[in-house]
């Protein structure tokens, strides 16, 4: 009897085995495709983390890795204004959150899940828009997972929490939009080397300070957006651009 139970016991390490070997392979095309960028590795790279997740529905890195997928997915979306956008992002941004979701729950000490899951959103109230994400109770999941990934870790993807935080209090709606919020963390984010590396940052915060208004702030607003306006990104580019015809 016992030397039955022992078989049993091998023969199913036997039969798993396969399966972790295919997650594990799923898991490094994806992780490929995904670093090469664009929308349709991107997309690829969504199928190959759906596969290793069917092997391994626990896997928390497969699990955060394809909520990041889904985000970048849409991301490129919006930027690129490909055809029916909005429905990209309302769809992919929905997806994202439930695996980010996920991670969330297999990772609660890891700041992955939780960014992903508030990058998801902000993707997902691109496509519906932000008053229905906020009817939907989104806000404050929202705002507790960028504070949880900040918590754990702020300098997670060249400081994205600390971002994140900043864009999230400058763009959400009266009465919960906070510029005060907001222009702390774009300083903080402005303290860490990666402001001067990525002009993300440098729109976001000269956004903020057009709408604060005032001589100091307008100034400083247009040497981000004249620096911001030579961006090898397109979008923030031109971002830069049409900001910069709005000061007088």
């Amino acid at each position: 009897m016992k030397r039955c139970s022992w078989c049993n016991v091998v023969f199913l390490i036997i039969l798993a085995l396969p399966l972790g070997l295919m997650a594990g392979d799923y898991l490094s095309e994806a992780d490929a495709l995904y670093e090469q960028g664009g929308m349709e590795n991107y997309n690829r790279s969504i199928d190959l983390y759906l596969e290793a997740l069917k092997a391994n529905p626990n896997d928390y890195g497969a699990n955060w890795k394809c909520a990041r997928a889904y985000r970048e997915y849409g991301e490129e979306a919006k930027k690129q204004s490909v055809e029916e956008w909005k429905e990209i992002c309302a769809r992919y941004g929905k997806e994202g959150m439930k695996y980010a979701k996920k991670a969330m729950e297999l990772g609660p000490n890891k700041p992955h899940g939780y960014y992903y899951y508030g990058l998801n959103v902000g993707i997902y109230s691109d496509g519906v828009s932000i008053l229905k994400a906020l009817a939907e109770g989104l806000k404050n999941k929202t705002q507790t997972s960028f504070e949880k990934a900040y918590e754990l870790d702020k300098m997670y993807n060249e400081a994205g929490p600390i971002l994140a935080l900043g864009r999230f209090w400058a763009v959400v709606p009266w009465p919960y939009k906070d510029k005060k919020k907001a222009l702390q963390y774009y300083r903080e984010y402005q303290s860490t080397r990666y402001f001067a590396e990525k002009d993300e940052g440098k729109v976001y915060l000269a956004e903020l300070l057009l709408n604060l208004k005032g001589k100091e702030n307008i100034e400083e607003a247009k040497t981000l957006l004249e620096e911001a306006s030579q961006s090898d990104e397109k979008y923030f580019r031109d971002w830069a651009k049409r900001l910069l015809k709005t000061i007088k």
